[in-house]
């Protein structure tokens, strides 16, 4: 589905905004109905306690309440309008003016009643069972409040009883004040409207806001999306181009990282693959020429073509030194091979370096005499300690001494050199040949590199990747530096160890 997120986003959002509101609403419509009708009940019973002790003074001046006897009283008094006419009758029809509720006088059993909206007295059958309780407490000088007592008027309303005293303090009637609690609920359902009103309206607008913050958060997923899309493909050099400071944007900075890491790997694969193809194309020309030369020099012996032996060992000769040439070869083709092996393990031992760095000196002394080469060791540091393989290190210092010397003009000094500081240490190789050009230097550790040289066709072109492989498998960093009709030098960095 196309804008399944954005539905789903949307549903959310409006759903966590509509519990929300609602769950809000309720508790606001609650605590403000709650308000509501604690200050209207204190404001009732405020005009209540008033009317009592307006009635109370006015029973002190009268002595008596008309229509009513005594506490002592001796059955039932006269209705309503039985008194004067400034009795209490006309007195409450005043009070209701301005109580703006219904107001009952009642005797302490209930058997009497004044009303002000009423022409007779009502019997205390007529009267609700909860009147009782309420007369009952306001005889024992409470002020009581109920909201049961409505069934009398017809509608919800809110009852406070207070009471009335003569002149020697005695609670002789009880006050009673009705009002419609319908105002209240007036205001509750017009509330409820503005809440429902409220809610559509915030639901309206989360809508349009979950839309927006849908586009904001799909926008980069269907970027990251496209991306990995072309990842498939085999295109690597896709990039999100997502710059976020969050999650997404984490996302995104590690699917940039995974491409570029496969470029990278695809990178290392295509030129394996191409140094694969160098190879087998160099490894075919190295053997076609030996093995060509061979059979050329065996046709010619096997069809007597050779007339004396003098011809014939020269053929010999030739047979012999291509057949040396394919056995180095493929030596060094083996040797390569299981350096280059991860699982092949080579055996270290402790050793002094100087003494492997002497004797590759001492064996090449004789090549280089021939040439009237003269090789110096300069040690500046004594003796090295060092983990390794030594015939293979041996092997190593022999590969870079053997090019010195080849590329090496006769009669030129070839310079080793080992100095450095005790955390790491530096063996330098330095002949006065006419040097390397900047170009091929980059490509001297690959296999079969000769380089442009005339001098440099003698060889497999495998000895300075074998000597690469020897210095990785000891953590010794060999790099070259050479500058052309100057010379070249070869250094292998190393870690010190304590003596």
């Amino acid at each position: 589905m196309k804008y399944k997120m954005t539905y789903r986003l949307i549903g959310y959002f409006s759903a966590v905004l509509l519990l929300f509101a609602v769950a809000v609403g309720g508790m606001l419509m609650f605590l403000s109905s709650k308000q509501m009708t604690e200050a209207y009940e204190e404001e009732l019973k405020a005009r209540a306690v008033s009317i009592s002790e307006t009635l109370s003074a006015f029973s002190r001046g009268e002595g008596q309440m008309p229509g009513m006897e005594s506490s002592q009283g001796h059955g039932h008094g006269k209705g309503a309008g039985s008194g004067t006419a400034g009795g209490y009758g006309g007195y409450l029809r005043f009070i209701d003016d301005i109580a703006m509720s219904e107001v009952w006088l009642v005797d302490e059993k209930a058997r009497t009643i004044e009303t002000t909206h009423m022409e007779s007295a009502l019997s205390v059958g007529e009267l609700p069972e909860n009147a009782e309780a309420v007369v009952e407490k306001v005889f024992q000088g409470q002020v009581e409040i109920s909201r049961e007592f409505s069934p009398v008027v017809g509608v919800p309303s809110v009852t406070v009883g207070a009471p009335v005293t003569d002149g020697g303090g005695n609670i002789v009637a009880a006050i009673l004040l009705h009002s419609p609690v319908a105002g209240i609920e007036n205001s509750r359902k017009e509330g409820m409207k503005i809440l429902w009103f409220c809610i559509i309206a915030a639901l309206v607008l989360g809508g349009i806001l979950s839309v927006l913050l849908a586009r904001r958060f799909i926008r980069p997923l269907k970027k990251m999306d496209a991306a990995a899309g072309k990842l498939m493909e085999g295109d690597y050099g896709i990039c999100t181009g997502i710059r976020q400071n969050d999650e997404i944007g984490a996302l995104a900075g590690n699917l940039d990282a995974l491409s570029g890491r496969l470029r990278e790997l695809n990178d290392e694969r295509e030129n394996e693959e191409q140094l694969r193809r160098d190879f087998m194309s160099s490894i075919s020309h190295e053997l076609r020429t030996p093995v060509t030369v061979i059979k050329g020099s065996l046709e010619v012996l096997n069809e007597g073509m050779a007339a004396d032996e003098a011809e014939r060992a020269k053929y010999l000769r030739q047979m012999l030194a291509d057949a040396n040439y394919l056995q180095g070869l493929v030596n060094d083709l083996l040797e390569l091979s299981r350096l280059q092996n991860i699982g092949f393990h080579i055996e270290k031992s402790p050793l002094n370096l100087m003494d492997v760095l002497e004797e590759s000196v001492r064996s090449m002394r004789p090549v280089a005499g021939a040439r009237q080469i003269k090789m110096t060791l300069e040690n500046s540091v004594g003796p090295v300690s060092f983990m390794g393989d030594y015939g293979r290190l041996r092997q190593m210092f022999t590969v870079i001494l053997d090019n010195a010397v080849k590329f090496s003009p006769e009669k030129a000094p070839v310079e080793i050199r080992v100095f450095g500081e005790r955390d790491e240490k530096v063996i330098s190789i330095r002949d006065f040949g006419s040097g390397i050009s900047p170009e091929d230097i980059p490509h001297i550790f690959e296999r079969f590199y000769r380089g442009r040289r005339e001098e440099n066709h003698s060889g497999t072109g495998l000895g300075l990747a074998i000597a690469k492989e020897i210095a990785k498998r000891h953590q010794i960093n060999i790099y070259c530096e050479s500058t052309l009709g100057k010379g070249t030098v070869f250094y292998f960095k190393f870690k010190g160890e304590d003596e």
